[in-house]
């Protein structure tokens, strides 16, 4: 008998995934593909869509002739911050543009000063100025460069609806999609900011995450979900499984810390520092802070390992010491070896003298020290004055980095900090939203001891 499988397609910049589900959302199949990026039509690298859509229909198919697997429904996960323009015939016109691709910061300043400024701006759409990664940035790029090429738009869609779009022909947005540092949502008014109809761009009103649509595939009935946005999908199993107020810290290259219960409004200080909102599938805003955790961490390293000569990884082997941690936290309690001093900085020095530690264990220390420190300013950046959060939840990366989870744990006596390991945590919740069984979840947790 086949085993009734969602399939979902989790598309990130590196890999793209097609993972299986049963109807107990545990994985059964997982295969990853990479696919080399092209050059766009300014010689800028971007995703090769039309790669990605034969990929997905080919695998459809075979999905559907599988002798093991009952396909039922399909869903996407993907990156945000990426746009999709159709035209009258509801071909796509552009490829799909890289949001790295630099553009002209004097084209969203106009948008600034109609409304209020760029703090106030910012602040009322939950998005710091990010160039291309503002998504409603970029069709004012396109119309700026390219005027002939958006004189032809009839439909925009945000990466997640457009992949369903190439099964469904339907036109859709959801508020995953749209609430990603976009520019486009008013969050004060829950609503599209009046900019977008001003402007003329033409964008759906959004409809509920878990909205399904039916197609038949060679000679079979599938239901289609719409997509969402990666990042609120993978805080989806959490408001399943977590038991009372969350905060969840996504570790590794970038650290994201998502606090979806903190109703507070955005101020300018938080957005100078980085912050911005979400939207969850329950069409909340989720404040979210970042900092380039895993960044600074490598490149200091690399300095550290050069200094002590060892190798890369030797830092793997230092054993968390809490009176090492202590001792040096009050002997620098007054400097900084790593990184500048001033306000809100987070850059590392030019010249980090390391010659004041014997060891590199004395040194590993005390950059973990230091880096501890901004990652808990950025997660207070995301607690409200009366913040109820009674769980701490450590994925990814530096879950595994006991230093860390030992100053995060001592940093937050009140809450209970946890390690979870949910493996594709995107690709999860994006199965979530459109299941028809809601079974308990694990979220792979594990108290961290003070």
């Amino acid at each position: 008998m086949k085993e009734t499988v969602i399939a979902i397609f989790d598309i990130g910049k590196t890999n793209k995934k097609l993972i299986l589900f049963n109807e107990d959302l545990k994985v059964v199949s997982e295969t990853e593909e990479k696919f080399l990026e092209i050059k766009d039509d300014d010689g800028f690298e971007c995703d090769d869509i039309e790669l990605i859509e034969k990929w997905i229909k080919e695998s459809l198919i075979r999905l559907v002739h599988s002798d093991k697997y009952d396909l039922k429904t399909v869903n996407f996960t993907t990156y945000g911050a990426t746009l999709v323009y159709l035209d009258a015939n509801g071909k796509r016109l552009t490829p799909v543009y890289n949001y790295l691709k630099p553009i002209d910061e004097k084209i969203p300043e106009s948008l600034y000063k109609r409304y209020g400024g760029r703090d106030e701006f910012c602040r009322r759409t939950a998005s710091p100025a990010l160039g291309m990664l503002n998504s409603g940035i970029q069709p004012l790029w396109l119309k700026a460069v390219k005027p002939d090429v958006f004189a032809k738009i009839k439909h925009i869609l945000h990466f997640p609806q457009y992949l369903s779009y190439t099964l469904t022909g339907k036109i859709y947005a959801e508020h995953t999609s749209i609430g990603c540092h976009t520019a486009l949502w008013d969050f004060d008014n829950m609503s599209y900011h009046p900019w977008v109809k001003v402007r003329g761009l033409i964008l759906p009103e959004p409809v509920p995450v878990g909205t399904l649509n039916e197609i038949v595939i060679e000679g079979k009935k599938l239901q289609i979900g719409i997509g969402i946005h990666d990042s609120s999908s993978s805080l989806a199993p959490y408001f399943a499984g977590s038991k009372g107020k969350f905060l969840l810290l996504s570790t590794g290259t970038w650290c994201i810390n998502m606090n979806p219960f903190n109703t507070e409004k955005l101020t300018a200080k938080q957005l100078d520092n980085d912050c911005l909102c979400y939207m969850s599938i329950t069409r909340q805003p989720v404040k979210s802070s970042r900092l380039f955790l895993g960044h600074l961490h490598e490149t200091a390293v690399k300095q550290l390992t050069i200094h002590f000569n060892k190798s890369e990884d030797s830092y793997k082997k230092v054993k968390a010491d809490r009176q090492l941690s202590t001792f040096l936290k009050t002997k620098y309690k007054e400097k900084k070896i790593y990184f500048k001093t001033g306000p809100d900085s987070r850059d590392l020095k030019d010249y980090i003298d390391l010659y004041e530690f014997s060891s590199i264990e004395e040194a590993y220390h005390q950059l973990m020290n230091e880096l501890c420190d901004l990652t808990i300013e950025a997660i207070n950046l995301v607690l409200p004055s009366n913040d109820e959060t009674a769980n701490l939840y450590i994925t990814g990366g530096f879950s595994k980095n006991e230093l860390f989870l030992n100053l995060i744990t001592e940093a937050y006596p009140s809450k209970l900090v946890y390690t979870s390991e949910i493996a594709n945590a995107s690709a999860l919740g994006a199965a979530l939203v459109i299941s028809d069984s809601q079974p308990s979840l694990n979220l792979g947790l594990t108290e961290c001891k003070r």
